[in-house]
Protein backbone atom coordinates (compact mmCIF):
# COMPACT_ATOMS: atom_id res chain seq x y z
CA UNK A 1 0.00 0.00 0.00
CA UNK A 2 3.06 2.47 0.34
CA UNK A 3 3.79 2.52 -2.95
CA UNK A 4 -0.33 3.59 -3.94
CA UNK A 5 0.32 6.30 -1.08
CA UNK A 6 3.27 7.28 -2.63
CA UNK A 7 1.30 7.44 -5.99
CA UNK A 8 -1.22 9.49 -4.91
CA UNK A 9 0.50 11.83 -3.46
CA UNK A 10 2.98 12.33 -6.42
CA UNK A 11 -0.48 12.86 -8.52
CA UNK A 12 -2.42 15.28 -5.88
CA UNK A 13 1.68 17.46 -5.70
CA UNK A 14 2.31 17.17 -8.99
CA UNK A 15 -0.60 19.57 -10.11
CA UNK A 16 0.87 22.76 -9.67
CA UNK A 17 4.09 21.30 -11.62
CA UNK A 18 1.67 21.00 -14.55
CA UNK A 19 -0.11 23.70 -13.80
CA UNK A 20 3.14 25.99 -14.46
CA UNK A 21 5.09 23.71 -16.81
CA UNK A 22 1.14 24.33 -19.09
CA UNK A 23 1.24 28.22 -18.17
CA UNK A 24 4.50 28.18 -20.23
CA UNK A 25 3.78 25.15 -22.90
CA UNK A 26 0.55 25.56 -24.14
CA UNK A 27 -2.68 27.61 -24.19
CA UNK A 28 -3.44 28.21 -20.52
CA UNK A 29 -7.14 29.01 -21.69
CA UNK A 30 -7.58 25.70 -23.47
CA UNK A 31 -10.49 23.33 -23.03
CA UNK A 32 -8.18 20.61 -21.87
CA UNK A 33 -4.77 19.86 -21.00
CA UNK A 34 -3.35 18.50 -24.36
CA UNK A 35 -5.41 20.49 -26.70
CA UNK A 36 -7.51 17.45 -27.65
CA UNK A 37 -4.36 15.21 -27.29
CA UNK A 38 -2.56 17.79 -29.73
CA UNK A 39 -5.61 17.94 -32.43
CA UNK A 40 -6.40 14.08 -32.48
CA UNK A 41 -9.80 15.04 -30.98
CA UNK A 42 -11.07 17.71 -33.97
CA UNK A 43 -9.50 14.45 -36.48
CA UNK A 44 -11.96 12.16 -34.91
CA UNK A 45 -14.92 14.54 -34.25
CA UNK A 46 -15.34 14.73 -38.00
CA UNK A 47 -15.72 10.49 -38.13
CA UNK A 48 -18.36 11.09 -34.92
CA UNK A 49 -16.11 10.42 -32.55
CA UNK A 50 -15.65 11.73 -29.30
CA UNK A 51 -12.72 10.44 -26.94
CA UNK A 52 -12.16 11.91 -22.78
CA UNK A 53 -9.70 11.40 -20.30
CA UNK A 54 -9.75 12.77 -16.68
CA UNK A 55 -8.08 12.20 -13.24
CA UNK A 56 -9.14 13.01 -10.06
CA UNK A 57 -6.83 13.28 -7.15
CA UNK A 58 -8.76 13.48 -3.66
CA UNK A 59 -6.81 13.92 -0.22
CA UNK A 60 -9.03 13.79 2.94
CA UNK A 61 -8.62 13.85 6.44
CA UNK A 62 -10.72 13.08 9.44
CA UNK A 63 -9.75 16.02 12.08
CA UNK A 64 -12.06 15.30 14.70
CA UNK A 65 -14.18 12.45 16.19
CA UNK A 66 -15.31 9.15 13.94
CA UNK A 67 -13.16 6.19 15.17
CA UNK A 68 -9.83 7.36 14.51
CA UNK A 69 -7.68 10.81 13.55
CA UNK A 70 -4.52 9.05 13.41
CA UNK A 71 -5.02 6.57 11.41
CA UNK A 72 -3.72 7.79 8.09
CA UNK A 73 -5.07 4.80 5.59
CA UNK A 74 -7.22 6.23 2.84
CA UNK A 75 -6.59 9.63 3.09
CA UNK A 76 -4.65 9.40 -0.90
CA UNK A 77 -7.43 7.77 -3.28
CA UNK A 78 -8.38 9.12 -7.13
CA UNK A 79 -9.86 7.88 -10.16
CA UNK A 80 -9.04 7.84 -14.15
CA UNK A 81 -11.80 8.04 -16.74
CA UNK A 82 -11.70 7.33 -20.43
CA UNK A 83 -14.71 7.72 -22.59
CA UNK A 84 -15.21 7.53 -26.17
CA UNK A 85 -18.61 8.10 -27.86
CA UNK A 86 -19.09 7.03 -31.19
CA UNK A 87 -22.11 8.45 -33.57
CA UNK A 88 -23.09 5.76 -36.17
CA UNK A 89 -24.91 8.20 -38.42
CA UNK A 90 -22.29 9.32 -39.22
CA UNK A 91 -19.41 6.88 -39.27
CA UNK A 92 -21.74 4.37 -40.81
CA UNK A 93 -24.91 6.05 -41.55
CA UNK A 94 -26.85 3.78 -38.52
CA UNK A 95 -29.19 5.31 -36.02
CA UNK A 96 -27.67 5.66 -32.54
CA UNK A 97 -24.22 5.84 -30.11
CA UNK A 98 -22.24 3.64 -29.05
CA UNK A 99 -20.53 4.49 -25.71
CA UNK A 100 -17.86 2.77 -23.39
CA UNK A 101 -16.08 4.10 -20.39
CA UNK A 102 -13.21 2.73 -18.54
CA UNK A 103 -12.54 3.25 -15.08
CA UNK A 104 -9.81 2.59 -12.82
CA UNK A 105 -8.20 4.08 -9.14
CA UNK A 106 -6.82 3.69 -6.36
CA UNK A 107 -7.19 4.06 -2.52
CA UNK A 108 -6.05 1.90 0.46
CA UNK A 109 -8.75 -1.34 0.64
CA UNK A 110 -10.72 -0.27 3.69
CA UNK A 111 -11.31 3.40 2.58
CA UNK A 112 -11.32 6.64 4.95
CA UNK A 113 -14.33 5.03 6.11
CA UNK A 114 -12.83 1.86 7.09
CA UNK A 115 -10.58 3.36 9.10
CA UNK A 116 -10.75 6.65 10.38
CA UNK A 117 -14.58 8.18 9.54
CA UNK A 118 -16.75 4.83 9.91
CA UNK A 119 -19.65 6.67 8.06
CA UNK A 120 -22.68 4.80 6.20
CA UNK A 121 -23.22 7.01 3.62
CA UNK A 122 -19.43 7.39 2.92
CA UNK A 123 -17.00 10.53 3.04
CA UNK A 124 -15.32 9.86 -0.76
CA UNK A 125 -17.99 8.53 -3.12
CA UNK A 126 -14.88 8.08 -6.22
CA UNK A 127 -13.18 5.71 -3.42
CA UNK A 128 -13.41 2.76 -5.91
CA UNK A 129 -10.59 0.86 -4.44
CA UNK A 130 -7.16 -0.15 -6.35
CA UNK A 131 -8.25 -0.87 -9.97
CA UNK A 132 -6.40 -0.76 -13.47
CA UNK A 133 -9.19 0.18 -15.76
CA UNK A 134 -12.23 -1.77 -16.08
CA UNK A 135 -14.53 -1.03 -18.71
CA UNK A 136 -17.78 -0.11 -16.68
CA UNK A 137 -20.10 1.08 -18.92
CA UNK A 138 -20.41 -0.29 -23.01
CA UNK A 139 -24.04 0.33 -24.24
CA UNK A 140 -25.98 0.96 -27.70
CA UNK A 141 -28.17 4.06 -27.22
CA UNK A 142 -30.89 4.36 -30.39
CA UNK A 143 -33.74 6.69 -30.78
CA UNK A 144 -37.27 4.49 -32.19
CA UNK A 145 -39.14 7.05 -33.45
CA UNK A 146 -39.73 11.10 -32.54
CA UNK A 147 -40.69 10.39 -28.21
CA UNK A 148 -38.44 6.84 -27.47
CA UNK A 149 -35.12 6.18 -27.14
CA UNK A 150 -33.80 2.55 -26.17
CA UNK A 151 -30.51 2.13 -24.22
CA UNK A 152 -29.34 -1.40 -24.15
CA UNK A 153 -25.70 -2.74 -22.54
CA UNK A 154 -23.69 -2.02 -19.52
CA UNK A 155 -25.36 0.34 -17.91
CA UNK A 156 -24.65 3.07 -14.86
CA UNK A 157 -28.06 3.22 -13.65
CA UNK A 158 -27.28 6.58 -11.43
CA UNK A 159 -26.87 7.91 -14.52
CA UNK A 160 -30.48 8.03 -16.05
CA UNK A 161 -32.14 7.84 -12.51
CA UNK A 162 -32.44 9.30 -9.44
CA UNK A 163 -30.65 12.22 -11.26
CA UNK A 164 -29.82 15.88 -10.00
CA UNK A 165 -28.03 19.07 -11.58
CA UNK A 166 -26.46 19.75 -8.04
CA UNK A 167 -25.51 16.61 -6.59
CA UNK A 168 -24.98 13.69 -9.08
CA UNK A 169 -21.05 13.66 -9.74
CA UNK A 170 -18.80 13.35 -7.21
CA UNK A 171 -15.62 14.25 -9.14
CA UNK A 172 -17.24 17.86 -9.65
CA UNK A 173 -19.09 18.10 -6.88
CA UNK A 174 -20.42 17.06 -3.77
CA UNK A 175 -18.46 14.34 -2.29
CA UNK A 176 -20.39 12.56 0.17
CA UNK A 177 -22.34 9.53 -0.87
CA UNK A 178 -25.55 10.23 0.39
CA UNK A 179 -25.05 13.71 -1.45
CA UNK A 180 -24.58 12.31 -4.95
CA UNK A 181 -27.02 9.55 -5.00
CA UNK A 182 -29.93 7.98 -2.87
CA UNK A 183 -28.90 5.56 -0.82
CA UNK A 184 -32.05 3.72 -0.04
CA UNK A 185 -32.03 2.58 -3.62
CA UNK A 186 -30.03 -0.71 -4.38
CA UNK A 187 -28.73 0.38 -7.25
CA UNK A 188 -26.96 -2.73 -8.76
CA UNK A 189 -23.05 -2.28 -9.82
CA UNK A 190 -22.62 -1.20 -13.66
CA UNK A 191 -24.92 -3.85 -15.24
CA UNK A 192 -26.16 -5.48 -17.97
CA UNK A 193 -29.49 -3.67 -18.57
CA UNK A 194 -32.07 -2.47 -20.75
CA UNK A 195 -33.64 1.25 -20.12
CA UNK A 196 -36.48 2.58 -22.32
CA UNK A 197 -37.66 6.67 -22.12
CA UNK A 198 -40.65 7.61 -23.82
CA UNK A 199 -41.61 11.76 -23.95
CA UNK A 200 -44.95 12.18 -23.34
CA UNK A 201 -44.97 16.03 -24.20
CA UNK A 202 -42.37 18.04 -24.80
CA UNK A 203 -41.71 18.53 -20.72
CA UNK A 204 -42.91 15.20 -19.50
CA UNK A 205 -41.29 12.17 -19.71
CA UNK A 206 -41.80 7.95 -18.46
CA UNK A 207 -38.64 5.85 -18.26
CA UNK A 208 -38.20 2.43 -16.90
CA UNK A 209 -35.02 0.09 -16.62
CA UNK A 210 -34.18 -3.84 -15.75
CA UNK A 211 -30.92 -4.78 -14.46
CA UNK A 212 -28.91 -7.47 -13.57
CA UNK A 213 -29.22 -7.14 -9.66
CA UNK A 214 -26.10 -9.18 -8.80
CA UNK A 215 -23.94 -6.83 -10.89
CA UNK A 216 -20.14 -7.08 -10.77
CA UNK A 217 -19.16 -3.40 -12.22
CA UNK A 218 -15.92 -5.06 -13.01
CA UNK A 219 -16.93 -8.10 -14.80
CA UNK A 220 -18.32 -8.58 -18.25
CA UNK A 221 -21.97 -9.62 -16.54
CA UNK A 222 -22.36 -12.15 -18.40
CA UNK A 223 -21.70 -14.92 -15.45
CA UNK A 224 -24.64 -13.21 -13.04
CA UNK A 225 -27.57 -12.08 -15.58
CA UNK A 226 -27.83 -15.34 -17.20
CA UNK A 227 -26.72 -18.07 -14.95
CA UNK A 228 -27.72 -19.60 -11.90
CA UNK A 229 -30.86 -17.15 -10.03
CA UNK A 230 -32.26 -14.84 -12.49
CA UNK A 231 -32.43 -11.94 -10.08
CA UNK A 232 -33.34 -8.38 -12.20
CA UNK A 233 -33.59 -5.07 -10.95
CA UNK A 234 -36.47 -3.08 -11.86
CA UNK A 235 -37.65 0.71 -12.01
CA UNK A 236 -39.17 3.33 -13.19
CA UNK A 237 -39.39 6.87 -13.00
CA UNK A 238 -41.58 10.20 -14.51
CA UNK A 239 -40.66 13.42 -14.70
CA UNK A 240 -41.43 16.86 -15.35
CA UNK A 241 -38.95 19.56 -16.81
CA UNK A 242 -40.36 22.83 -16.08
CA UNK A 243 -39.19 26.16 -16.84
CA UNK A 244 -40.08 29.91 -14.73
CA UNK A 245 -39.84 32.58 -16.09
CA UNK A 246 -38.24 35.48 -14.31
CA UNK A 247 -36.49 38.70 -15.58
CA UNK A 248 -33.20 37.45 -16.31
CA UNK A 249 -34.57 34.18 -17.83
CA UNK A 250 -36.06 31.09 -17.82
CA UNK A 251 -35.41 29.19 -14.45
CA UNK A 252 -34.81 25.10 -15.01
CA UNK A 253 -36.21 22.81 -12.71
CA UNK A 254 -37.15 19.00 -13.08
CA UNK A 255 -39.03 17.04 -10.91
CA UNK A 256 -38.95 13.50 -11.04
CA UNK A 257 -40.63 10.56 -8.86
CA UNK A 258 -39.85 6.89 -9.25
CA UNK A 259 -40.44 3.21 -8.28
CA UNK A 260 -37.85 -0.09 -7.30
CA UNK A 261 -38.33 -2.99 -7.37
CA UNK A 262 -35.21 -6.04 -6.36
CA UNK A 263 -35.89 -9.09 -6.13
CA UNK A 264 -33.20 -10.67 -4.34
CA UNK A 265 -33.18 -12.21 -0.68
CA UNK A 266 -32.45 -9.80 1.85
CA UNK A 267 -32.95 -8.88 5.67
CA UNK A 268 -31.85 -6.19 8.05
CA UNK A 269 -28.55 -6.15 9.44
CA UNK A 270 -30.05 -7.93 12.94
CA UNK A 271 -32.22 -10.99 11.08
CA UNK A 272 -31.44 -13.84 9.94
CA UNK A 273 -34.31 -14.79 7.96
CA UNK A 274 -34.61 -13.28 4.66
CA UNK A 275 -37.71 -11.44 2.44
CA UNK A 276 -37.77 -11.51 -1.51
CA UNK A 277 -39.31 -8.73 -3.32
CA UNK A 278 -37.88 -5.63 -2.02
CA UNK A 279 -39.37 -2.65 -3.21
CA UNK A 280 -39.40 1.63 -2.22
CA UNK A 281 -40.01 4.76 -3.98
CA UNK A 282 -37.73 7.85 -3.94
CA UNK A 283 -38.94 11.48 -5.33
CA UNK A 284 -35.65 13.48 -6.60
CA UNK A 285 -35.95 17.59 -7.44
CA UNK A 286 -33.77 20.61 -8.96
CA UNK A 287 -34.66 23.86 -9.70
CA UNK A 288 -32.94 27.21 -10.66
CA UNK A 289 -33.63 29.82 -8.50
CA UNK A 290 -31.76 32.60 -9.71
CA UNK A 291 -29.88 33.57 -12.77
CA UNK A 292 -27.30 36.05 -12.82
CA UNK A 293 -28.45 37.23 -16.94
CA UNK A 294 -30.23 35.79 -19.96
CA UNK A 295 -27.43 34.20 -21.79
CA UNK A 296 -29.20 30.74 -21.82
CA UNK A 297 -25.81 28.79 -21.62
CA UNK A 298 -24.68 30.89 -18.78
CA UNK A 299 -24.79 29.04 -15.87
CA UNK A 300 -24.29 31.37 -13.26
CA UNK A 301 -26.63 32.03 -10.03
CA UNK A 302 -28.13 30.25 -7.72
CA UNK A 303 -29.99 26.24 -7.46
CA UNK A 304 -30.89 23.75 -5.12
CA UNK A 305 -32.23 20.29 -4.80
CA UNK A 306 -34.14 18.06 -2.74
CA UNK A 307 -34.25 14.02 -2.42
CA UNK A 308 -36.52 11.39 -0.58
CA UNK A 309 -36.07 7.73 -0.50
CA UNK A 310 -38.44 5.16 1.46
CA UNK A 311 -37.16 1.41 1.75
CA UNK A 312 -39.03 -1.70 3.92
CA UNK A 313 -37.37 -1.72 7.18
CA UNK A 314 -37.37 -5.42 6.94
CA UNK A 315 -35.33 -5.86 4.31
CA UNK A 316 -32.87 -2.90 4.37
CA UNK A 317 -30.22 -0.81 7.31
CA UNK A 318 -31.64 2.68 6.15
CA UNK A 319 -35.29 2.81 5.80
CA UNK A 320 -36.06 6.51 5.51
CA UNK A 321 -33.72 9.22 3.64
CA UNK A 322 -33.62 12.57 2.81
CA UNK A 323 -31.30 15.59 1.69
CA UNK A 324 -31.27 18.89 0.25
CA UNK A 325 -29.07 21.72 -0.59
CA UNK A 326 -27.73 24.39 -2.59
CA UNK A 327 -25.31 25.35 -5.00
CA UNK A 328 -24.06 28.96 -6.21
CA UNK A 329 -22.11 29.44 -9.55
CA UNK A 330 -20.15 32.83 -9.76
CA UNK A 331 -20.45 34.05 -6.37
CA UNK A 332 -17.59 35.63 -6.75
CA UNK A 333 -17.36 38.82 -9.46
CA UNK A 334 -14.54 37.72 -11.94
CA UNK A 335 -14.87 33.87 -10.70
CA UNK A 336 -17.63 33.26 -13.20
CA UNK A 337 -16.91 29.16 -13.51
CA UNK A 338 -16.54 28.85 -9.79
CA UNK A 339 -19.10 27.12 -7.71
CA UNK A 340 -19.63 27.38 -3.66
CA UNK A 341 -22.03 24.11 -2.37
CA UNK A 342 -23.41 23.58 0.72
CA UNK A 343 -26.28 20.15 1.70
CA UNK A 344 -27.58 18.18 4.42
CA UNK A 345 -27.75 14.36 4.24
CA UNK A 346 -30.20 12.42 7.10
CA UNK A 347 -31.04 8.73 7.10
CA UNK A 348 -33.00 6.76 9.57
CA UNK A 349 -31.59 3.33 10.34
CA UNK A 350 -34.37 0.31 10.87
CA UNK A 351 -36.21 0.23 14.19
CA UNK A 352 -35.32 -3.52 13.68
CA UNK A 353 -31.58 -3.54 13.84
CA UNK A 354 -31.17 -1.85 16.93
CA UNK A 355 -27.93 -3.94 17.61
CA UNK A 356 -26.08 -3.07 14.81
CA UNK A 357 -27.06 0.66 15.32
CA UNK A 358 -27.51 1.97 18.44
CA UNK A 359 -28.01 5.56 16.99
CA UNK A 360 -31.71 6.11 15.01
CA UNK A 361 -29.78 7.72 11.95
CA UNK A 362 -26.30 9.01 10.51
CA UNK A 363 -26.63 12.72 8.75
CA UNK A 364 -23.87 15.02 6.68
CA UNK A 365 -23.60 18.10 6.02
CA UNK A 366 -21.29 19.23 3.35
CA UNK A 367 -19.72 22.35 1.95
CA UNK A 368 -17.30 22.72 -1.09
CA UNK A 369 -16.12 25.22 -3.02
CA UNK A 370 -15.01 24.63 -6.34
CA UNK A 371 -12.40 26.93 -8.01
CA UNK A 372 -11.57 26.39 -11.45
CA UNK A 373 -8.03 26.88 -12.08
CA UNK A 374 -7.80 26.50 -15.79
CA UNK A 375 -10.68 25.24 -18.04
CA UNK A 376 -9.09 21.71 -18.15
CA UNK A 377 -8.35 21.70 -14.05
CA UNK A 378 -10.29 22.42 -10.97
CA UNK A 379 -9.44 22.47 -6.93
CA UNK A 380 -12.04 22.17 -4.42
CA UNK A 381 -11.30 21.90 -1.14
CA UNK A 382 -14.45 20.48 1.15
CA UNK A 383 -15.40 20.21 4.77
CA UNK A 384 -17.99 17.06 6.02
CA UNK A 385 -19.58 17.11 9.52
CA UNK A 386 -20.98 13.51 9.92
CA UNK A 387 -23.44 13.01 12.80
CA UNK A 388 -23.32 9.81 14.55
CA UNK A 389 -21.21 7.68 12.55
CA UNK A 390 -22.11 4.41 11.50
CA UNK A 391 -24.97 4.56 13.65
CA UNK A 392 -22.70 3.89 16.95
CA UNK A 393 -23.71 5.64 19.89
CA UNK A 394 -19.69 4.59 21.03
CA UNK A 395 -18.37 6.55 17.70
CA UNK A 396 -18.59 10.71 18.37
CA UNK A 397 -19.50 12.91 15.28
CA UNK A 398 -16.66 13.63 12.52
CA UNK A 399 -14.98 16.01 10.93
CA UNK A 400 -13.79 15.73 7.77
CA UNK A 401 -11.35 17.86 5.53
CA UNK A 402 -10.04 17.70 2.12
CA UNK A 403 -8.78 18.56 -1.07
CA UNK A 404 -10.15 17.63 -4.28
CA UNK A 405 -8.23 17.82 -7.82
CA UNK A 406 -9.80 17.08 -11.44
CA UNK A 407 -7.53 17.36 -14.85
CA UNK A 408 -9.04 17.27 -18.05
CA UNK A 409 -6.85 15.72 -20.37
Amino acid sequence: MKCVKIFSMVCMFSIISIASYAAHEHDWNADTLTNGFGGLNDALEDSGIEVGFCLTSIYQRNTKGGLSTNNRKGEFSGSYDLEMTADLQRLLGIEGVIFIHGEGGWTDSEGIDGTSVGSVFGVNADAIGNRSLDIVELFYEVPLGDRFTLTIGKIDFTGYFDASAFANDETAQFLNGALVNNPSIPFPDYSLGIIGTYNLSDDWYLMAGAADAQADGRETGFNTAFHDEDYFFFIVESGIARQFESETGSLQGTYRVGLWYDPQPKAHSDSSKEYRDDTGLYISCDQEFIKENDIPEDKQGLGGFFRYGYAPSKTNDLTNYYSFGAQYQGLIDGRDDDVLGLAYAHGDFSDKADATYTEDYESAAELYYSAQITPWMTLSPSVQYITNPGGNEDVSDAVVCGVRALIVF
